[in-house]
């Protein structure tokens, strides 16, 4: 079954709204491990809207093995990446004035500088993804600059099946579904580790959780979101339950 790694970003947002020390992060993200998480994901913005400098670096001496750092591919983050040895970098676009990540990586438009930065972490010992949109062309583009995992852009699932009533068997949800169905295995097929994320929670996280091969899934607002009832601990572990009963649909 798919590994879940919870994206603890939006902590950081609560607390930054004050500029105070409270959310914390690290109590975050040892509650999200405590509600059987595999992994912790932070983004370190180039604006710092959310997550910090020193979180990053209290998650990298707490967590060892199981950060995932989202960076853009700018020099100063590979040489945080570098610095703080992630278990992997995943490299996402980046704008000062979108509300959150908008769609994949451009691979295609900047592949010069994704193989020099997938080059440069792969020297300093950080494997790499990229978070891509179901593109078989943008795909193959990260197989070319030497990308070790993609990590399928599953916003327009998620965006098909709430504006369709919340029917993730709508016709419109279903295309969107094999979109990522079919740029899943083409990940594979080309040797490349299949992820996915964006803008899951628990009613569309079940078919792609059933997706054959997945690896790990990479979710966070919504869990965060649902802490604000539950709590973080409650909220990944129900989380975990809609991936596991999904798990055995693909046998």
């Amino acid at each position: 079954m798919a590994r879940l790694c919870v994206n603890i970003d939006h902590v950081a947002t609560v607390r930054q709204a004050r500029r105070t020390y409270e959310p914390s992060p690290i109590a975050a993200a040892h509650e999200a491990m405590a509600g059987g998480a595999h992994g912790i994901t932070v983004h370190l913005r180039e604006d710092r809207r959310h997550i910090q400098d020193a979180d990053v670096a209290a998650l990298a001496d707490a967590f060892p093995g199981l950060l995932n750092f989202e960076m853009a591919a700018t020099d100063e983050m590979v040489a945080t990446a570098i610095r703080i040895r992630p278990i992997m970098a995943m490299l996402v676009p980046e704008g000062r004035h979108e509300v959150t990540t908008e769609g994949g990586l451009d691979v295609i438009a900047q592949e010069p500088r994704v193989r020099e930065v997938i080059a440069r972490l792969q020297a300093g010992g950080v494997r790499t993804s990229i978070f891509i949109d179901a593109i078989p062309a943008q795909i193959a583009a990260a197989h070319r600059c030497g990308a070790a995992v993609c990590e399928v852009h599953t916003g327009p699932w998620a965006h098909a099946v709430h504006d369709h009533g919340d029917d993730c068997r709508s016709q419109a949800a279903l295309a969107e579904l094999d979109k990522v169905r079919l740029a899943g295995e083409m990940v594979q097929s080309l040797g490349m580790q299949f992820n996915a994320g964006h803008a899951l929670n628990f009613l569309n996280v079940g078919p792609i959780a059933a997706l054959p091969s997945l690896n790990e899934l990479h979710i966070g607002h919504s869990i965060v979101s649902s802490a604000v009832f539950l709590g973080i601990r409650a909220a990944v572990q129900r989380m975990r339950s809609c991936i596991d009963i999904a798990a055995p649909a693909v046998h």
